[in-house]
């Protein structure tokens, strides 16, 4: 997959990451980092194109196409862990495929991952790299974090959540305005 720019650090998403940092409108953001973002090409055609696959690859969005020995590699995640996707499947084999690093919420992809030995990180890896590279403001994180809590659909672990939102706020600048309210 080539890139245009001189970005070296591929990271292949899942559909799960994408969609919570659409919630906490952090996608700009995310795509600001000194990465290249990818999906294989069957996840953008079942999962993102009909519903935000313009704007994903506006923002630089890159889609991967695994080789023959790629999609036996997915077809193999699939008979070993059926209760993955096979979006998610083909995510996996894109990263091991590339050496790349994988980005997910799914915590059955994240242990096969492991098994592998392939990089693996989620949402929270990734606002900490958005903070780090000043990507975003610590007050955009910090709403954007709380967006991504409070849906009913979050899957994220509230003890390292409070714990990031903890952080955020301590570098909020309060400056007189009220700071966003905590998860519970």
């Amino acid at each position: 997959m080539a890139g245009d720019d001189t970005r070296d650090v591929v990271v292949v998403s899942d559909t799960s990451v994408l969609i919570d940092l659409e919630r906490g409108s952090l996608l700009e953001a995310a795509f600001r980092l000194p990465f290249s973002f990818a999906v294989p090409d069957l996840l953008y055609e079942q999962e993102l194109k009909a519903q935000s696959g313009a704007k994903l690859r506006e923002l630089g969005l890159q889609i991967g196409e695994l080789d023959g020995h790629g999609v036996a590699t997915a077809l193999t995640y699939r008979s070993r862990e059926p209760a993955l996707s096979l979006p998610d499947c083909f995510a996996l084999a894109l990263a091991t495929q590339g050496d790349w690093t994988l980005l997910t919420g799914d915590s059955a992809l994240r242990k096969l991952a492991h098994a592998l030995s392939v990089e693996c990180h989620g949402v929270l890896w990734l606002l900490d790299e958005m903070l780090s590279a000043r990507a975003a403001t610590p007050q955009a994180l910090h709403l954007g974090l709380l967006a991504i809590s409070e849906h009913p659909r979050c899957r994220l672990p509230k003890a390292e959540v409070r714990q990031r939102l903890g952080v955020l706020g301590a570098k909020l600048d309060n400056g007189g305005g009220r700071k966003p309210s905590s998860i519970r």
